[in-house]
């Protein structure tokens, strides 16, 4: 049996303002072409189909569109909820929707039910653990115990016990795959992702995990192996700046009878590349190296001494991708970097005033106009005030 393992899809995401809903289209595009020609039979989707329990109209048809078109090549497509989906939403005709070939894990009481997939010589019994917070389920998981761990625990004892009757009474081999929704001890997160809980009562040792054939696990972005058969798929596009090394696309496994045979990464190009810039402003509009980021979509921090005026306009005449601008200016002189206040009491005149205000806020001092400008206003000022 050929699977492909994905997560998180996040469709309706935006990019720091900028639409990606074509990139997703681009995405379900390269998954059906991935399912045409790797005869995959199904396809697994570990949480966050959607990126808000409230998605948009455009995300709820480009998943109809998804579906309709990976069942019409023949898969079975298997999805469970994340902590960015509505599990009720995601969830709403389940049972109907399974006599059509996608199977929904949305509810607790679901997770140690099955989908039974007829493998010829073999059963694969597929688990799908939906997000599981602990608020919400431990009184019906049975957990005292805060966090996370608990609660996974307390899952896969519902699971295993089900798959050993299952085992028990069935006349042929019985195969064992898990989708969970978690942040598993060792994987490696990106800044993309919603924190699930604070003080380290999210994280689950893969230990949990440890006697399932194949653990097919969302939530981190990055693709990951944290064993040989547990395993992150990563998003299928990049959802933040901390995703620019990252190789997008999914994992193909080959499940028999004896378990799983064979694991393969599966690539799928990205409409839009992503680079992180680094330098002064100068500096980064000569470099001749940098032509491939011109038709990417760039997240640049300035080094200048004094931040430059217009950076961004100027940026986006040669990198009109440019979605986020840091300043960390470098070679500042330290009177520069003392407080606000330390320099205020510093001041000599109520000119120094004005045009420390200025450099402390836009880190530059003001140009030679400026500071004839500002000092004509306070001489204006003064004189009007002796005047009364």
């Amino acid at each position: 049996m050929r699977i492909l393992h994905t997560s998180d899809w996040h469709l309706g995401r935006s990019f720091h303002g900028a639409g990606l809903m074509e990139a997703q289209r681009g995405f379900i595009d390269a998954l059906l072409e991935t399912v045409t020609t790797e005869r995959v039979e199904v396809v697994l989707i570990a949480g966050d189909v959607y990126d808000r329990a409230l998605p948009s109209v455009d995300a709820v048809t480009l998943f109809d569109d998804a579906i309709v078109r990976l069942r019409a090549a023949g898969a079975t497509v298997i999805a469970t909820s994340g902590n960015h989906d509505s599990a009720l939403r995601l969830g709403f005709g389940s049972r109907l929707l399974e006599r059509a070939g996608l199977h929904l894990r949305t509810q607790v009481a679901d997770l140690d039910t099955p989908i039974l997939l007829d493998g010829g010589d073999f059963t694969l019994a597929v688990y799908g653990l939906p997000y599981l917070e602990p608020r919400m389920v431990a009184d019906t998981l049975g957990v005292e115990a805060p966090g996370h761990q608990p609660v996974i625990r307390a899952a896969m004892d519902r699971v295993r016990t089900e798959l050993a009757t299952r085992r028990a009474e069935a006349t042929g081999p019985v195969r064992s795959l898990v989708m969970a929704h978690v942040f598993a001890a060792s994987g490696q997160s990106s800044d993309s992702e919603r924190e699930l809980s604070i003080g380290g009562l999210d994280i689950v040792p893969i230990e949990e995990f440890g006697d399932v054939d194949y653990a097919a696990l969302g939530h981190l972005h990055g693709r990951q192996r944290l064993a040989e058969t547990i395993r992150y798929s990563g998003s299928p596009i990049a959802y933040s700046f901390s995703e620019a090394t990252h190789r997008k696309g999914a994992w193909l496994l080959d499940l028999t009878a004896d378990g799983v045979t064979s694991i393969e990464a599966v690539d799928w190009p990205a409409a839009t590349s992503l680079r992180v810039l680094r330098g002064q402003l100068e500096e980064l509009m000569a470099d001749a190296s940098l032509a491939d980021a011109e038709n990417a979509w760039c997240q640049i921090t300035l080094t200048d001494r004094d931040r430059p005026a217009q950076a961004m306009e100027r940026l986006r005449t040669r990198f009109p991708g440019t979605l986020v601008l840091h300043f960390e200016p470098e070679g500042r002189p330290a009177d520069v970097e003392r407080t606000y206040r330390d320099r205020l009491a510093a001041a000599e005149s109520p000119l120094d005033v004005c045009t420390g205000f200025i450099d402390h806020v836009r880190q530059r001092q003001p140009s030679e106009q400026e500071a004839t400008l500002l000092a004509r206003i306070l001489a204006e000022a003064t004189s009007s005030q002796g005047a009364r």
